[in-house]
């Protein structure tokens, strides 16, 4: 079940949101996690890696919570959760003491009280889907692989040197 985020939302969200921990990132490079961590960092983005397991992620130091890598790394706009749904409050009152601007929940995980502490808190909230998807989606690149994306654009998307 997606939320209803709306597409210039999720637009909006991915163009200035430009900071953000990966809470759950997995230095396994076939885990979904690296996946998208990877994809940020081609993409531009500064992606904080957020697991207390690891050391480092990527080549980048990961930090054991949410406000370790805000102390470490400065201010985190948005803050995208691979974990599940049960341990999600607890990140998203994390992520409310660190003045994040947006709680993601990756694709699977729902958690309606965890939104509603959120949002009550002045984040914007979006739940059940792939940050990775949806800015291929939004901003070219799953268009290339023959999905159709719903959105029609003239504008040819940005390539990557791979």
């Amino acid at each position: 079940m997606s939320d209803s985020t709306d597409e210039a939302t999720l637009r909006r969200l991915l163009q200035q949101c430009r900071r953000i921990a990966v809470v759950g990132v997995s230095s396994d490079w076939n885990r979904p996690s690296h996946f998208v961590a990877k994809y940020l960092i081609e993409h531009g983005y500064t992606m904080i890696p957020v697991n207390p397991k690891y050391r480092e992620v990527l080549g980048r130091p990961c930090h054991p919570d949410l406000q370790a890598a805000f102390e470490a790394s400065g201010p985190i706009d948005l803050v995208d959760c691979f974990r599940r749904a049960a341990d999600i409050e607890p990140i998203a009152r994390a992520a409310i003491a660190i003045r994040a601007r947006c709680l993601w929940m990756q694709l699977g995980v729902v958690n309606l009280a965890a939104a509603e502490i959120a949002r009550a808190a002045g984040l914007e909230v979006v739940m059940d889907r792939c940050v990775k998807i949806e800015h291929a989606r939004l901003f070219g690149g799953l268009g290339w692989a023959g999905v159709n994306t719903g959105i029609v654009s003239a504008r040819r998307p940005r390539q990557l040197p791979y």
